[in-house]
């Protein structure tokens, strides 16, 4: 009887990962919805534009990354690079771009005062000096953008109560097993996250790096990125302290498109691992609350408890409903929603990322320390603190962090 209430209690736990499931399925769906059916942009809302790219090494297709921001079909813009060092490998794609693109204003900064831990913040310190105008678009260097992408962006700045804007992005990949489930992250975790917090909370609260776009007041009402330069997580920093000061956090219209990088599964691995350290670290809460959304190894704990009790058909029913929610939500959000048309492809590694996944949850419990752009960190309270040679040799995770390759390339 007593082993009966325990599985009875299981079975009810193991429920909440489904309903979280139906939540974000139910947001997801009521989001690209209503944004088929809203107005059309205020069109004559175009001002000029100062485009901000911290850059350090090269990405995977880094020159037709860039390019894209030279095509684009706007009256008025700039586009500034910055690199933390002048021989970085960044540094003659970028005046490659410049010979390619006389008619299009392109500069390229070398060297950046070190402000904080955060090399990419301490770009962007420079950049925000260096910027004509008011109006800044920020984006990692792994992002692509079609020719209309400031008209996407620009207009809802004509509300002077949007602080931020901000967006969801779709997936380039050469079709490796690794990046196709580092892909997937978007349409399982990162956008239908993002439309729970939003519904639950009543607004955005922060922003996705892939595109952060603000103006010098606002960034100025929050201290600029120089209060921001020993964080780990700065386009969360920045939605975040934005939104707090009672402007609104908007989200894009338009999708950008992400490239990734061939990777292998460690790699991927560890680039969870950092963004499950990094969220440890801004939500702590939250982050322990995650456990009641890891719908694989409740759905597995159910079926096992079920069939140990002979409710075979309870087992199967948690089984299917997981494996039906999951892919479900995948396809809603990647292909019906974002419009991605490679997004089906890659629906039979949902259950390998959801396990993976979990994996990086639990193992993030137990570290504080990530390898970024090939430098070793230890992370507390949000915040970056480099690790010296001593403290890499005293600690047996961060060795396992070193001996990776500095390839690793994710902003």
């Amino acid at each position: 009887m007593l082993l009966h209430t325990v599985y009875r209690i299981a079975l009810v736990l193991a429920a909440a990962p489904l309903a979280y499931y139906l939540l974000s399925l139910y947001c997801v769906v009521d989001y690209f919805h209503e944004l088929r059916k809203s107005p059309p942009l205020n069109s004559e809302y175009l001002p000029p534009v100062s485009i901000l790219k911290p850059v350090r090494g090269v990405d995977r297709e880094a020159y037709e990354n860039f390019a894209s921001y030279c095509r684009l079909d706007y009256p008025e813009y700039e586009i500034i690079f910055a690199v933390g060092d002048p021989d970085d490998p960044a540094v003659p794609v970028i005046e490659r771009l410049q010979a390619n693109f006389p008619a299009c204003s392109i500069r390229l900064i070398k060297g950046a005062e070190r402000i904080g831990t955060n090399s990419k913040v301490n770009s962007l310190c420079r950049l925000v000096q260096e910027a004509k105008y008011d109006l800044m678009v920020m984006s990692d260097s792994d992002v692509r953008v079609g020719a209309d992408y400031l008209k996407v962006v620009a207009p809802p700045f004509a509300d002077p109560q949007v602080g931020v804007v901000t967006g969801f992005y779709r997936c380039i990949t050469a079709g490796g097993v690794a990046a196709d489930l580092d892909a997937l992250g978007m349409y399982l975790d990162s956008a239908p996250g993002a439309l729970v917090a939003r519904r639950l909370e009543g607004k955005m609260q922060f922003a996705f790096g892939w595109t952060m776009a603000t103006t010098k007041k606002q960034l100025s009402e929050i201290g600029g990125w120089e209060a921001m330069a020993n964080y780990h997580s700065d386009d969360f920093e920045l939605g975040n302290r934005i939104a707090r000061r009672g402007y609104r956090v908007e989200l894009m219209r338009k999708p950008v498109w992400m490239v990734f990088p061939q990777e292998t599964i460690a790699q991927f691995f560890r680039h969870e691992l950092r963004w499950s350290i990094g969220l440890k670290n801004v939500r702590p809460t939250g982050y322990q609350w995650l456990v009641l959304t890891h719908g694989l190894p409740w759905a597995l704990l159910a079926a096992g408890c079920a069939a140990r009790a002979g409710w075979e058909g309870i087992a199967s029913a948690y089984l299917v409903a997981y494996l039906g929610l999951r892919l479900g939500l995948a396809w809603t959000t990647g292909s019906w929603g974002l419009a991605d048309a490679g997004a089906w492809k890659k629906l039979w590694l949902v259950p390998v990322r959801d396990a993976i996944n979990f994996a990086a949850w639990v193992g993030g419990f137990f570290s504080e320390r990530i390898l970024w752009r090939g430098i070793a960190y230890r992370v507390k309270n949000g915040q970056l603190f480099p690790m010296t040679g001593a403290s890499l040799a005293n600690d047996g995770a961060a060795q396992g962090l070193s001996a990776v390759t500095n390839s690793e390339n994710i902003t």
